[in-house]
């Protein structure tokens, strides 16, 4: 029994989906399709970059997406992958809509446009160099909720991500960072401050969740019998009410990778397919339980191998 499951921000990559893009018509009618309805060409930004432009995250989100969704679409229409079989779709942050719109609930037009104002609302939230993340490895999310609650008169740090048994990554002012960044390494605590642009899933994004709300609540749900979990909860989510309140809570809320994972493992799922760029979610199950499988499909290769696998 498999999931489904799509990478968020950090997996992009300039070149990315180029090769399928050019060998298959339904790939790049999707990214034609997709400068049609941003009206301007990301495209271009995700084949030729530079960098430093692709990483942008008003131009981050809607590529990885679009990569994402490309691939999923191709391994469908042409290469007739059954995911009426998959027990469960999930996303990591921005993987979320990428789980959506490949579960049939949003639409993709709908979908690469909310990612850019997505993006372009969490950039802004946070003035420039005011906020930033950093990793925290080598420690439990209970050591770690200890420490921030303990300081909270010092400074104030916030759970981004609960990634695996080993990662944990953490959102803040750039000054509050600093001090926790200092008790941890007192305690002899691995932690890696982040290349990012902002404090992402927490509070300090509520400009971003305001926007969101609106921009939400004005888009078109289907109604599916496909089953998504939720980062916010790391549970399921059916209900397309549940599905929107749970889209707007996610900005600034805690992403229960950890969580999720283990709920669809007790719930059945014994490999998981990533769908999209980097093998980002792959590593950070296997640090979760070894013993699962895991399979990345970015190329040609990736599909072909995985078609040939007798359990799918």
């Amino acid at each position: 029994m498999f999931s489904i499951i799509f990478p968020g921000q950090g997996s992009q990559s300039v070149g990315m989906c180029k090769e399928l893009y050019l060998k298959y018509d339904i790939v790049k009618k999707l990214f034609n399709e997709a400068d049609e309805a941003l009206e301007y060409s990301l495209t271009k930004i995700i084949f030729e970059g530079p960098k430093e432009i692709l990483d942008k995250t008003e131009n981050t989100q809607p590529a990885i997406f679009l990569a994402g969704y490309s691939i999923f679409t191709l391994m469908r229409e042409k290469f007739n992958f059954n995911f009426d079989k998959a027990l469960f779709f999930a996303g990591h942050s921005l993987g979320e809509y990428t789980a959506l719109c490949s579960a049939g609930f949003i639409n993709f037009s709908d979908t690469i446009k909310i990612l850019k104002i997505r993006g372009a609302a969490m950039q802004s939230s946070s003035s420039n160099d005011e906020g930033g993340m950093i990793a925290v490895l080598g420690s439990s999310i209970n050591e770690i909720d200890n420490i921030l609650n303990k300081n909270l008169n010092n400074y104030k740090c916030f759970i981004a991500n609960d990634n695996s048994n080993s990662q944990i990554v953490i959102s803040g002012k750039i000054e509050d960072l600093k001090k926790f960044s200092e008790d941890l390494k007192k305690k002899s605590i691995k932690n890696i401050h982040l290349s990012v642009s902002a404090p992402f899933h927490c509070k300090l994004m509520n400009k971003a969740t305001k926007v969101m709300e609106l921009e939400i609540k004005k888009m078109k749900f289907n109604s599916c019998n496909k089953t998504l979990i939720s980062n916010v909860t790391a549970g399921k989510m059916n209900e397309i009410s549940e599905i929107k309140n749970l889209l707007i809570k996610q900005i600034e809320s805690r992403v229960r990778w950890r969580e999720s994972i283990k709920y669809m493992t007790d719930n059945g799922t014994k490999s998981f397919i990533e769908i999209g760029p980097g093998k980002v979610l792959s590593g950070l199950i296997k640090r979760i339980d070894k013993n699962l499988k895991t399979f990345s499909i970015n190329s040609e290769e990736d599909i072909n191998a995985i078609i040939k696998e007798n359990e799918f």
